[in-house]
């Protein structure tokens, strides 16, 4: 059995692995494009009909690139579309959801204090909670079609401020940040998917057809491209909190997460007014620098916020009942609880690592699988084998687990 837990951990390392592959391509052609397309010298007046052009160097080599408004007059060979980058990196992220949060809501998607519910209650509310962003982002950007865009961007960020409090008064502040950034991120590859290829694919019809394209449909694709161009850096902060509690386990998580959204319209709004040589918006380096202090500031009121202990959960109590778990509740209070309490006593740590306290039994009991993976089959913690945990040390922790699973 315990040969299970190491394929589930390699099984989980492959699929983040190939998310953050695919969110590469995908983040770094939309960035391109977006840079590409606020560039480009529309003061031209082309042969061929394209709106603007961009010379450009890379690799060696010279590119001529030419943007049509609408569309060329023919259909041209060998079209490349840019597709798959979102649609990978979405079903990648949610096969990371199902492994980490689905199957180990135990651990990482339910927090008793927060709401007691069983882990599918959990599991079905993160699956609607996706299906509902879209929805109403979508009901949004119909409604606030032809009003000023800023308009539309402050509805959704209301929208955005709302689900923050509703995740965090649902799962554990791990999950409702991550959640967060999956509500959004499923808003950007929903547009990629519902608006922006369908209109693509109208267009293309209508070149092969001998008709001339509706300019509407190019205009409503960049509107949605431009949205995700402005909620991707949120994203990629909401995917690295899970491995900051400073960010993820305070009493104001959901304002952290509120102004992260912020920052990401800051810093995106002065590299397209550079890359639209429109100016250098210098105020936008201290407003975000500004926000990244007030982030920082309300990670530490206070830093973590300790109840009384929770119940063991019944995995918990299957790792406290097995042989070993006397001699490990030893080991690991001798080698691991001066990091990981509530008050450290190690160095000039505050907060326990991850949010991981090992001072009780309950709390070793139930974080069996990590203490198995980390000081067990590995040797990562603890970190440099600072407390100098034996060999015979790691290879009880090992029988242990093994007596627990089998």
């Amino acid at each position: 059995m315990y040969d299970a837990v190491l394929l589930m951990e390699w099984a989980e390392f492959a699929v983040r692995w190939l998310h953050v592959i695919t969110a590469i391509a995908w983040i770094g052609s939309s960035f391109y494009f977006i840079a590409l397309d606020l560039g480009l010298h529309r003061d031209r007046n082309l042969e061929s009909g394209a709106d603007g052009e961009e010379w450009q160097v890379h690799g060696g080599g010279f590119y001529h690139i030419q943007k049509y408004l609408v569309a060329p007059a023919n259909m041209p060979d060998g079209l490349v579309w840019f597709k798959w980058e979102s649609y990978s990196t979405w079903l990648s992220g949610f096969a990371l959801l199902f492994l980490v949060y689905y199957l180990g809501g135990e651990l990482f998607l339910i927090d008793p204090e927060v709401l007691d519910i069983p882990v599918w209650q959990g599991a079905a509310i993160s699956v609607a909670s996706l299906a509902f962003g879209w929805i109403v982002y979508n009901q949004l950007c119909k409604t606030f079609v032809n009003a000023n865009q800023t308009v539309l961007m402050v509805a959704l960020f209301v929208v955005l401020v709302g689900m923050a409090l509703f995740y965090t008064n649902v799962f554990s502040g791990r999950a409702a940040l991550l959640h967060l950034g999956a509500f959004t991120a499923t808003i950007m590859s929903a547009n990629v998917f519902f608006i922006i290829m369908p209109n693509q694919r109208v267009v293309v019809a209508d070149l092969q057809a001998g008709r001339k394209p509706d300019p509407k449909y190019g205009k409503i694709a960049k509107q949605r491209s431009t949205h995700n161009n402005y909620l991707t850096l949120p994203v990629i902060f909401l995917m690295l909190s899970n491995h900051y509690p400073l960010a993820f386990a305070t009493e104001w998580n959901w304002l952290i997460a509120s102004l992260v959204f912020l920052m990401g319209v800051t810093i995106r709004h002065y590299f397209n007014t550079m890359h639209a040589r429109a100016g250098n918006p210098h105020w936008t380096w201290g407003a975000t620098v500004i926000l990244f202090i007030v982030i920082a500031w309300l990670s530490s009121q206070p830093a973590y916020h300790y109840e009384e202990e929770a119940a063991m959960t019944r995995a918990g109590e299957r790792y406290a009942a097995a042989e070993g778990f006397e001699e490990v509740t030893g080991i690991v209070m001798g080698r691991c609880s001066m990091c990981h309490a509530a008050e450290p006593v190690f160095g000039t740590l505050m907060w326990p690592p991850k949010g991981v306290m090992l001072e009780t039994e309950v709390q070793i009991a139930e974080q069996a699988r990590e203490i198995y993976l980390q000081s067990g089959v590995t040797h990562a913690m603890p970190p440099a084998n600072l407390s100098y945990m034996e060999p015979a040390e790691r290879a009880a922790i090992v029988a242990w687990f093994k007596a627990a699973e089998s």
